[in-house]
C-alpha cells in the first residue's frame, strides 16, 4: 500500500521537483542574456539569440507539461482534450530523442485520467536513457478509462524507486523528491479505486498500464 504522507510535506518535495526541472532552461536564459550584454560579434550575438529561444521554448514546454501533469489544468472543464496530453508530451521531447507513437481516438479524457497518462509517460520516456519509442494509448470502456504506455529502446532504465512508488512498495520515509510524482499517480489512482500494473524489471519493453473507473471521473 502506498504510505500515508502529509500534503505539505508531499508539496514540498513536488515543487523541488519542478524547480529542479525547470532550473537547466531557466538558467540558460541567464547566461544567454549575460552574453549579450557584453557581446558585440554580430555573428555571437545571433548564437545568444538561439540560445535564448531555445531555452524560452524548453521552458514553455516544461510549464505547459507540468500544468497539466501536475496542476488544476485551469481553464478546462471536468475534462481534457487528449490532444492537449499530446502537445504537452511532444514539448517534453521535442529533442527527438524519443519518438511518440499516439493511440488515443478519444474526444475527451478526464482531468485524471489525462494527470495519470502524462505521469506514466514521463516516466517511461525518461527511462529510455538512449532514446527509443514511446507509444501511448487510452480507451474508454463500460464503467473504465484504461491507460497503457509503452517504452521501448537500446537501453531502458526504470529507476528501482521510482518502480516501488508506482507499485506501492516504497518504504516509509523513502519518499524523495525525483519518486513524487510516481508516488502522486499511485496515491490518485488508488485513490479513485482503480489500479496500476508495471512490467516486469529487467524486461527490455518497460509497460505501464491503469485503470480508472468512471465514478472518478
Amino acid at each position: 500500500m502506498t504510505h500515508p504522507i502529509d500534503s505539505i510535506e508531499f508539496a514540498s518535495l513536488l515543487c523541488s521537483r519542478l524547480c529542479h526541472d525547470l532550473l537547466s532552461p531557466v538558467g540558460a536564459l541567464n547566461n544567454g542574456l549575460e552574453l549579450m550584454a557584453d557581446e558585440t560579434d554580430p555573428d555571437m550575438r545571433q548564437r545568444c539569440l538561439d540560445l535564448l529561444a531555445d531555452s524560452a521554448r524548453t521552458s514553455a514546454n516544461k510549464l505547459k507539461f507540468f500544468r497539466l501533469a501536475f496542476g488544476s489544468a485551469g481553464g478546462f472543464g471536468d475534462a481534457v482534450p487528449p490532444h492537449e496530453a499530446k502537445v504537452a508530451i511532444e514539448g517534453m521531447f521535442a529533442s527527438g530523442r524519443v519518438k511518440l507513437g499516439w493511440m488515443v481516438e478519444e474526444q475527451m479524457l478526464a482531468k485524471l485520467a489525462v494527470k495519470v497518462l502524462l505521469n506514466l509517460a514521463l516516466i517511461a520516456g525518461d527511462a529510455l536513457v538512449r532514446g527509443g519509442q514511446l507509444d501511448i494509448g487510452a480507451e474508454k470502456r463500460p464503467g473504465v478509462t484504461e491507460i497503457v504506455v509503452r517504452g521501448e529502446g537500446p537501453k531502458v532504465i526504470l529507476d528501482p524507486e521510482l518502480r516501488a512508488a508506482l507499485a506501492g512498495t516504497l518504504p516509509a520515509g523513502g519518499l524523495a523528491s525525483r519518486t513524487a510524482a510516481a508516488w502522486m499517480v499511485r496515491a490518485l489512482v488508488m485513490e479513485a479505486g482503480g489500479e496500476i500494473v508495471l512490467s516486469p524489471p529487467g524486461d527490455s519493453v518497460l509497460l505501464f498500464g491503469a485503470a480508472i473507473p468512471d465514478r472518478a471521473e
